[in-house]
Formats: C-alpha cells, sequence, structure tokens
C-alpha cells in the first residue's frame, strides 16, 4: 500500500487569522461598564478578565465601524463560575445605522457551577460593507438579575 502524511486543515488555526484591531478600526457603544473592566478588556488577546456591565440585566456593545468591513469569523466567549443562569445572546448586523439590523444569530446557553461555566462560539460568517455590529446579551432570562460579561469578542 502506498501512503503519504497530509497535514491537518489548519483552517481554524489561531495563526492563520487575521483578527481586526477592534480599538482602532471601530467605536464602541455600550449600555454599561464596571470602570475595571471596561469593553476593550474583551478585544484584547490574553487578558484575563474581559468586559463586565456596571448593572444588572439586558446589554448592548454596539461597534461602529469607521469603515465598513468584510467579516468571516466572530469569536466569543463567555465564563460563569458562580450562579447558574440561562443566557441569550444576540448577533446581528448593518450596512449603517440607518439600516434595520439583520440577525446572524440568536442562541441560550445555560450556565452551571457544577458543569458547563464557559460558552465559547466561533462563527463562519461571509458579511461585506458591514458598518455596524451589534451584540446583545441577555445575562439572565428568567430572573433578569445576573450582570453580563464577555470574556472576548474577536473580529476576523
Amino acid at each position: 500500500m502506498q501512503k503519504h502524511l497530509i497535514e491537518r486543515d489548519r483552517s481554524t488555526r489561531e495563526a492563520d487569522t487575521r483578527w481586526l484591531d477592534l480599538e482602532t478600526l471601530a467605536m464602541a457603544e455600550i449600555t454599561s461598564e464596571q470602570p475595571n473592566q471596561p469593553i476593550e478588556l474583551a478585544f484584547r488577546p490574553g487578558e484575563e478578565s474581559g468586559w463586565r456591565a456596571g448593572e444588572p440585566g439586558v446589554q448592548v456593545i454596539r461597534l461602529i465601524f469607521h469603515q465598513p468591513q468584510r467579516l468571516s469569523r466572530i469569536r466569543l466567549r463567555f465564563s460563569e463560575r458562580n450562579v447558574e443562569r440561562t443566557q441569550e445572546l444576540v448577533l446581528r448586523w448593518a450596512p449603517d445605522r440607518s439600516h434595520p439590523f439583520q440577525d446572524i444569530v440568536r442562541q441560550q446557553w445555560v450556565f452551571s457551577p457544577q458543569g458547563s461555566h464557559l460558552e465559547s462560539e466561533d462563527y463562519r460568517v461571509n458579511l461585506d460593507a458591514v458598518g455596524v455590529l451589534e451584540l446583545i446579551v441577555n445575562p439572565d432570562v428568567a430572573h433578569g438579575l445576573a450582570i453580563a460579561s464577555l470574556d472576548e469578542l474577536r473580529i476576523a
């Protein structure tokens, strides 16, 4: 038998991904944040804490790009180690503020300190001319008392 070793598909490797510098390319609008955990921390690789809302309830993170962007990948990471809760997220986009938003994804995740305490999502998208990207986080669909947080938001 003839055989040949081939390399595994490395399309999801971190080194192959050209993540956008969100702090340079966009302005962020947020409903709230804790002073020691601003939204910028979620944009920086390797940061320990990420963003945390300044008050309970539904939170909005809106990125308004200075120039329209072509997006191929969106990565989100959330964690909750203390409270069992069901979180809902909506990720949507628009060419600019004057156009209606189009949903990319809407989903729920159940955090449990005894089980799943990390939610990591990696969406492959094919979006041209994105002017606005919006993430809506309802940290506790049942009670509305939890504080939203976002460990990481990366876009390529």
